[in-house]
């Protein structure tokens, strides 16, 4: 994966020490990875110095790139083996697929927002990520051709978890999305277990933007 201007290296690392480990990340490889991984590739040129503040950053279209810490918090939820296959939802601009696509065998990535789209298949390209499938559709339906994923990330909001994202996770897998509505939402952990039970436990309190079926069809 390209690195950018030292500038930039050293602001990465000061973001993974004093947002990340200073706020309880303790994964070595979840840190290690966004210490690698260029976020100013990922935003509007215009931002690029603005990338690794603590805090969101507009990506156009209602959108935003999410808080570093966010992205930590949700990665780390997943507890990624080398040979995971992960399910995301809602990429955005392609950081959050080049943290997980740094951690795991391969990542199937559905955004709903055709520029979007565009958008995080050219970032990743350009970063040099080849291990993440893009898709152009509705996230709530998943991406059931490659059904199951041993691991599920939302970063959009429902009142709970979508059927199509439920019925995605293999056993043994875990699902991580924020689940409320538009005055505030909790940060969910769902896990799997081998005899197909799903448990729940809260991460934390969040703001994100909605998950919203779209109809268009999608295209791969």
């Amino acid at each position: 994966m390209s690195d950018g201007p030292d500038m930039y290296s050293k602001a990465r690392a000061l973001m993974v020490a004093e947002q990340l480990e200073r706020r309880g990340i303790a994964s070595k490889a979840v840190l290690e990875c966004m210490g690698r991984v260029p976020r100013h590739l990922f935003v509007d040129e215009s931002l690029a110095t603005h990338a690794y503040q603590d805090g969101p950053l507009s990506i156009g279209h209602g959108q935003t790139i999410s808080q570093p810490y966010m992205v930590a918090l949700m990665t780390e939820a997943l507890d990624l083996k080398p040979s995971d296959r992960v399910l995301e939802i809602g990429c955005g601009c392609g950081y959050q697929s080049a943290v997980l696509a740094g951690l795991c065998a391969r990542v199937y990535a559905v955004e709903r927002v055709p520029a979007l789209f565009d958008l995080a298949r050219a970032n990743l390209m350009r970063v040099g990520v080849r291990n993440v499938s893009l898709k152009l559709g509705d996230g709530t339906l998943g991406w059931p051709e490659e059904a199951p994923f041993e691991a599920v990330l939302a970063a959009a909001y429902s009142r709970s978890v979508p059927e199509g994202l439920r019925d995605s996770l293999a056993f043994g897998g875990r699902l991580v999305m924020p689940v409320g509505d538009s005055g505030g939402q909790l940060l969910v952990l769902y896990s799997r277990g081998a005899d197909g039970k799903v448990s729940r436990r809260t991460l934390v309190a969040c703001r994100f933007v909605p998950l919203m079926r779209d109809h268009r069809p999608s295209r791969g």
